[in-house]
């Protein structure tokens, strides 16, 4: 008895090893090309749905998978509703490994035929490079789940006169819901669903439980695999809140439906395949576990907007609003957390721009955020930029992280001289100036609109603008001063008009430099990391 408890234990703890193994070596190998799938191909729910089951198939996690999604949409790469296709299909993806347990693990016997594949893999670890090291641990990993689940396997057989179907509960409504019930327990202890089908699936196999009872275990599974990325959502952003969220009723929401249709279902795979379920459970069970998952997936697709504005509902956004994408897990996936702040400073610049523009025009602004979160956001946004930790060999990040810092600090500036609003009425009645001053407005009113993708060919125009700004500057001070001095300004008029050209001077130049530092964290490809065009070089203040 005791030594088939001890083989169950080693067996499941082997799989789980492996599991992780695998899952680790193949996010390594797959890490920057799982990023690039999720952000180039996840535009609607459809499409993220093909792509959350192609990536988890990759990676061998759905967890992996969501985390990404709650990622991206923290950084403003994808939007909630493109999120959800992600989860959809996460769901269908992580249903691989019981087909992996079923067509390897028991009908090829790879246990042993795959002690030499461990023994390489590892090796490929201790002295292979980066990317072969990475290939090295999903292969030991893929070798140490078929010899976890064999040692599954010997240990059920122990079994065989102790756990019987006849222990678990009937097959009535109450019987089902506790089976569900222990499928959510199994896969909460494990923390890994795809542990908990393997042992459904041996235990089915092996005899140990019937195909009705390991059906209503698995739809508890279903559900418990929501627990992981429900706690690693709290104290996140709205945004990951609504993920993991959206996770926990997506798959609730399937896992009621099929237990209420689980009885119908069972017949009709009897009735397609009659010889399925009696002769190769382990098989009917996985086919079960994939058919549920798709049918909640058709389900879903068509409400899913209604599905993104429920979820939205229940958790709205609190606190600043420029703030919701500055997570501060992101910190520890450098790419994200530079999209995020890059989003984020866009936001800023464009609410700050309005203002300007308004400021200039004497118009009222139309930003709904009070300045003060403005100036929060701003000093948030700069402590943010100081926890990340930029690879050194990553000429780019280096590039963009300093562009950041440059846009902050102009920001800064012009939200001083915005809470001056008596010099901009000085700053409309100066003389000569006015086309310089609505060219000003004009380009704060471009960029505002879309900060994300500024111009190239714009940043000579506004640099060339900001040059003529600094040489009337200059002449219009020695114009007020001497008028000063034959009497005919006073001395506090002329002050406040210099005062006022300086302003006007000294925004322009920082409108200039914060166009200029947008274009260096856009990506562009005719942009080279470190390089910039003569126009653009540092000017003299």
């Amino acid at each position: 008895m005791w030594d088939g408890i001890l083989l169950a234990l080693g067996g499941l703890g082997l799989f789980l090893l492996g599991m992780a193994v695998m899952t680790d070596g193949l996010k390594s190998l797959a890490h920057a090309k799982l990023r690039m799938l999720l952000a180039m191909t996840t535009r609607s729910p459809v499409s993220g749905a093909a792509t959350g089951a192609l990536a988890t198939a990759m990676v061998q996690s759905s967890s992996a998978t969501t985390v990404a999604a709650v990622g991206f949409v923290g950084a403003g790469l994808l939007t909630f509703t493109e999120s959800l296709g992600i989860i959809y299909g996460a769901n269908i993806g992580t249903t691989v490994t019981g087909w992996l347990v079923v067509l390897f693990g028991f009908k090829l016997k790879l246990s042993q035929i795959l002690m030499p594949l461990i023994l390489l893999g590892v090796l490929l670890r201790i002295f292979g490079q980066k990317h072969m090291g990475a290939a090295g641990f999903a292969l030991a990993g893929f070798g140490l789940i078929f010899v976890g689940i064999t040692t599954l396997q010997e240990s059920m057989t122990v079994f065989s006169d102790v756990v019987t179907p006849e222990i678990f509960p009937d097959n009535t409504i109450m019987g089902r819901f506790l089976l569900v019930l222990i499928g959510v327990g199994i896969t909460i202890v494990t923390q890994s669903s795809s542990a908990g089908v393997a042992i459904a699936v041996t235990a089915v196999h092996s005899g140990n439980i019937t195909f009705p009872q390991a059906a209503a275990m698995v739809i508890g599974m279903n559900i418990g695999t929501t627990v992981t990325a429900l706690i690693a959502t709290v104290g996140g952003t709205a945004s990951a809140r609504r993920t993991g969220l959206a996770h926990v009723l997506y798959n609730l929401m399937t896992g009621i439906g099929t237990f209420i249709l689980l009885v119908p279902l069972i017949h009709l795979l009897d009735w397609l395949a009659p010889a399925l379920s009696s002769g190769a459970p382990e098989i009917a069970l996985v086919v079960f576990h994939t058919a549920f998952n798709c049918l909640g997936l058709v389900a879903i697709l068509p409400f899913s907007s209604m599905f993104a504005a429920m979820i939205e509902r229940i958790v709205p956004e609190r606190g600043n609003p420029l703030l919701q994408r500055l997570d501060k897990r992101l910190k520890q996936q450098s790419n994200l957390a530079v999209a995020a702040v890059e989003a984020t400073l866009c936001d800023l610049v464009a609410n700050v721009f309005n203002r300007l523009a308004a400021a200039l025009t004497d118009k009222p602004s139309q930003n709904a955020v009070p300045l003060s979160d403005v100036t929060d956001a701003v000093a948030q946004t700069g402590h943010f930029l100081d926890m990340l930790d930029i690879p050194s060999d990553d000429k780019s990040m280096w590039v963009k992280h300093k562009a950041s810092y440059h846009i902050l600090d102009h920001l800064r500036r012009l939200i001083a001289r915005l809470e001056r609003s008596e010099r901009f009425e000085a700053i409309r009645a100066l003389p000569d100036v006015a086309p310089q001053v609505q060219c000003l407005a004009e380009a704060a009113c471009q960029v505002a609109l879309d900060a994300a993708n500024v111009p190239e060919s714009e940043i000579d125009r506004y640099h060339s603008e900001y040059r003529t700004l600094k040489s009337q500057d200059q002449h219009l001070r020695r114009r007020f001063m001497s008028q000063a001095a034959k009497g005919k300004l006073t001395v506090d008029a002329a002050m406040q008009q210099t005062a006022a050209i300086r302003s006007l001077r000294r925004m322009g130049y920082h409108v200039w430099r914060i166009i200029r530092e947008l274009r260096s964290i856009q990506p562009a490809e005719s942009m080279v990391a470190g390089q910039e065009s003569p126009a653009t070089q540092t000017a003299a203040n």
